[in-house]
C-alpha cells in the first residue's frame, strides 16, 4: 500500500487524511504550522449547500471598484505590479458572467451537497465535539431590492432540491425574540448548517494522532525530489521525506508550492478578519449571513463570532483595522439590540482564503506527473465543501470514478 505525504495541514489536507487512512493507506502531514491556527480555524464555520453561486459573478466587478473606493468596503484588491495578480485578475473579470455562474453553479452544489452528507457521517464517526446544528442559516436582508433578489436565488435553490423559507421582517424577528433586528426580511436556507471550525479542526487532528497518522509540524516544504514523471521525495527543512503519493493542500501557499513542481496554478490569497466575544448575554439563535453588508454572524452557545471581508493584498496577516469596522458596522446596524462592543486590534483574527478566479476549487491530477494530486483554491467554501473534497482526492487516488463529475476542478483549466 502506498505512503501518502499531504502538504498542508487544514481542513482539506485533514479530510483528506481522514479519508484516505480509512482505505488502509500510510499518511503524513507536512505542515509550516502547528495546526492551532490557520484560515481554517477562524472562518464563520459554515456547511452551506445554498453558496451555489460562484464569488466571481455578474456585478462583482463593477462594485468591486466602488468598494475599492472606501477603506471600511468587504472587497479589496490591493494594487500591485504582480504579474500573477494581473493574471488572476483577468481571469476573475472573464469568469464573472451570468453564463459561467450558470455552467458552474451546478458543479459548485454537486460538492458543496456531497459535503454536507458527510459531514454528518464524519460527525457520527469521530464524535460530535464540535458545536454542529443543523437548524439552517439565514440570509439577512437590509434592503426590500435586495430580498426581493435573495428571493430569486431562493426559486433558483429550489431548483437545486434545497429547502427554503421566505421571512418577512416579522417572521424573522420571531425567530430571533432575544435580540431586536432591523432588517427587510430573510431566506432561511434549510439544509444548511454550522459548527466551531477551531473544535472540528482539534477533533480532526486527535482523531488521526490515534489512527496513525504522522504530523510533520513546523516544517517548511523547500523542494522536491523527482524521477520521471514521479516526486519520489519532499524536502524541507527537517529533512527529506520519501512519498509514494503527494496531496497539495496548503491553502493559499498553494501556488508557491507548486512552482516548486515547476506547476503554475491561479490563486490568490483573500484575507478574512473575525472577532468571537466569549460571553453574550443576549445572543443570536441563527448563523446569518448579512446580504447587503456582505458580513457574517455565527452563534455556539453563548458565544459569538462575527466576519468577513475580502482583501487581495498578498500572502501576509496584517491587520487593516477599517475592514473590521466595516464588518462591525454591518452587524450592528442590522442588529441594534446585539451589545457588542469593537474588539480590540490586537485580538482581530485574520487568515487568507485560497481564491481560484473563477470561484470553483481545484481538485485534480497534476499536468506531468503520476503521483501528485492538487487540492484547493476553495475560497470562502473551505469547511462547506472540505468532506467532499477529502472523498474526492480519496477517489483520484485510487484512480476511481467519483460520485460527481469533477471535470469542472481542472487544475489546468487556466492555463
Amino acid at each position: 500500500m502506498k505512503n501518502i505525504t499531504i502538504i498542508g495541514g487544514g481542513v482539506i489536507g485533514l479530510t483528506s487524511a481522514y479519508y484516505l487512512q480509512k482505505e488502509g493507506y500510510e499518511v503524513t502531514i507536512i505542515d509550516k504550522g502547528n495546526i492551532t491556527d490557520s484560515c481554517s480555524f477562524g472562518n464563520m464555520g459554515y456547511i452551506s449547500p445554498s453558496h451555489f453561486v460562484p464569488l466571481a459573478s455578474p456585478g462583482i466587478i463593477s462594485q468591486g471598484l466602488k468598494w475599492m473606493l472606501s477603506s471600511t468596503s468587504p472587497f479589496y484588491i490591493k494594487p500591485r505590479l504582480d504579474i500573477d495578480l494581473m493574471k488572476w485578475g483577468y481571469h476573475f473579470w472573464k469568469s464573472s458572467t451570468a453564463a459561467t455562474v450558470e455552467k458552474n453553479g451546478p458543479h459548485l452544489i454537486d460538492i458543496l451537497t456531497l459535503s454536507r452528507k458527510l459531514i454528518d457521517e464524519l460527525r457520527d464517526d469521530i464524535g460530535d465535539t464540535f458545536s454542529m446544528e443543523e437548524k439552517g442559516c439565514l440570509m439577512m436582508c437590509k434592503q426590500q431590492k435586495t430580498l426581493d433578489h435573495e428571493f430569486h436565488l431562493a426559486d433558483e435553490a429550489e431548483k437545486f432540491g434545497l429547502k427554503v423559507e421566505r421571512l418577512s421582517k416579522a417572521a424573522v424577528q420571531q425567530l430571533e425574540p432575544d435580540v431586536e433586528l432591523d432588517v427587510a426580511g430573510a431566506v432561511l436556507f434549510k439544509d444548511d448548517c454550522h459548527l466551531h471550525p477551531g473544535k472540528l479542526m482539534t477533533a480532526l487532528k486527535s482523531y488521526l494522532d490515534t489512527k496513525g497518522v504522522q504530523f510533520k509540524l513546523n516544517t517548511t516544504v523547500t523542494g522536491f525530489e523527482k524521477l520521471n514523471n514521479n516526486i519520489t521525495a519532499v524536502e524541507t527543512d527537517k529533512g527529506k521525506f520519501d512519498c509514494g503519493e503527494v496531496v497539495l493542500s496548503p491553502g493559499s501557499w498553494l501556488p508557491v508550492v507548486a512552482k516548486m513542481m515547476g506547476i503554475k496554478i491561479l490563486l490568490q490569497g483573500g484575507k478574512g478578519y473575525s472577532y468571537t466575544y466569549p460571553d453574550m448575554k443576549n445572543n443570536i439563535k441563527y448563523p446569518a449571513i448579512l446580504v447587503d453588508g456582505r458580513c457574517a454572524l455565527t452563534p455556539w452557545g453563548n458565544q459569538l463570532r462575527i466576519g468577513g471581508t475580502m482583501e487581495i493584498s498578498g500572502l501576509n496577516n496584517k491587520v487593516l483595522v477599517k475592514r473590521m469596522q466595516g464588518v462591525y458596522d454591518s452587524v450592528t446596524n442590522f442588529y441594534p439590540g446585539l451589545k457588542i462592543d469593537f474588539p480590540a486590534a490586537d485580538k482581530i483574527w485574520n487568515g487568507l482564503r485560497p481564491v481560484s478566479p473563477d470561484g470553483l476549487p481545484y481538485i485534480d491530477r497534476a499536468t506531468g506527473f503520476e503521483n501528485v494530486i492538487i487540492a484547493g483554491g476553495h475560497a470562502m467554501l473551505g469547511i462547506s465543501e472540505a468532506t467532499g473534497t477529502g472523498r474526492l482526492v480519496t477517489d483520484l487516488i485510487q484512480r476511481k470514478t467519483s460520485k460527481i463529475d469533477i471535470s469542472a476542478f481542472k487544475a489546468d483549466r487556466f492555463s
